[in-house]
């Protein structure tokens, strides 16, 4: 792979670095109450083009088929938006005997309560061959959900921490959230021939967006001379994501690739990405208006900013590996199925 192509691979994980050194000097510029107005320009343009263009990528139409896989959606909801953020708790427990910036642990509660990526998971499920239709549906389907359950959950663990309002918090994420993702699906409606035609990079253009987030929030950060991130927490941390990763990974793939559990080989690749992946457009948002005004809220994003770039290096690494398993384990189960039709019961 040459540079180039490495470049456009990875152009959004060397564009957080860009931003976050941008941010590093001159953060004046586009903190809270800059020239660049962060307080409207992104706590409400940024977010809602991000969730406009959401809902205007999004296929409902494609929805339809996955619906009726019951089981399978209940197991990915649950273990994302229920036993994922409960586990994190219970680590965090033994975790905060050591030295790591508490911020930073509370940041990684946050990655807990996060709802699954529109993208990563979907890309990976078809990437390897499973079930796409599923793929799409947990993914979009936790999205929505994640607009209501993501706040309750953070405010449930880390509710202390918040300085806004609930019902603050709930109005502006009506307004920058629930409502442009429901005009976007309205407009995708009227214009979805001449989307499917032209197939404008929506991934692209919120990861643009989503970089200005970034830019703005690590403003404030270099501007409040207060905070102070010591290396070795995040070397901790970075060790701590990508082994709970792994962990998680491996504990949805041993669970849903039981006989007993009655899911295919295909479902098994839908549940472990969809399961373990963690939405980074939808969280970044929802934290700056979780914790707006909050000054210690960079330090509280960190963790949300490794884990997507792990969980996207980790599966392309591991796309081989489970594409290999898919097969023969479906190999092995048609001798097994012809057997049955040559000699019916």
């Amino acid at each position: 792979m040459g540079p180039c192509e490495r470049l456009r691979r990875y152009w959004f994980l060397v564009g957080i670095v860009l931003a976050i050194s941008l941010a590093k000097l001159q953060p004046s510029l586009g903190r809270r109450g800059g020239p660049l107005k962060p307080e409207i320009t992104i706590t409400y343009v940024a977010v809602s083009t991000i969730f406009f263009n959401s809902g205007l990528s999004l296929k409902s139409e494609e929805l339809a088929d996955a619906l009726m896989h019951v089981k399978l959606h209940l197991f990915v909801q649950t273990f994302t938006l229920a036993f994922f953020p409960t586990a994190i708790w219970f680590i965090l427990k033994l975790l905060a005997l050591t030295s790591i910036n508490p911020w930073l642990l509370k940041g990684l509660q946050t990655v807990g309560c996060m709802p699954p990526p529109v993208s990563s998971a979907v890309i990976l499920t078809k990437a390897v061959g499973g079930n796409e239709a599923a793929a799409i549906f947990n993914s979009a389907f936790g999205s929505f959900l994640g607009i209501i359950i993501t706040p309750l959950l953070l405010l449930l663990f880390l509710g202390s921490s918040s300085a806004v309002p609930f019902t603050s918090i709930f109005s502006q994420l009506t307004m920058t959230v629930v409502v442009p993702l429901i005009i976007g699906q309205l407009v995708r409606r009227y214009i979805k021939d001449w989307l499917e035609r032209k197939q404008p990079p929506f991934g692209a253009i919120s990861s643009c967006v989503l970089l200005m987030i970034i830019y703005s929030t690590f403003c404030d950060t270099f501007s409040n001379p207060k905070i102070d991130l010591d290396n070795f927490s995040l070397l901790l941390i970075t060790i701590i994501i990508f082994s709970l990763q792994l962990s998680f990974m491996f504990l949805t793939f041993f669970i849903s690739s039981r006989k007993m559990s009655g899911f295919t080989a295909a479902d098994t690749v839908a549940i472990m990405f969809c399961s373990t992946h963690k939405s980074l457009t939808l969280g970044i948002p929802m934290l700056k208006i979780v914790f707006s005004g909050y000054e210690h809220l960079s330090l509280i994003t960190v963790p949300l900013l490794i884990y997507h770039p792990t969980q996207i290096l980790l599966g392309g690494l591991l796309v081989g590996t489970v594409k290999s398993w898919m097969i023969t384990h479906q190999k092995s189960q048609t001798p097994n199925l012809s057997r049955q039709v040559k000699n019916p019961i």
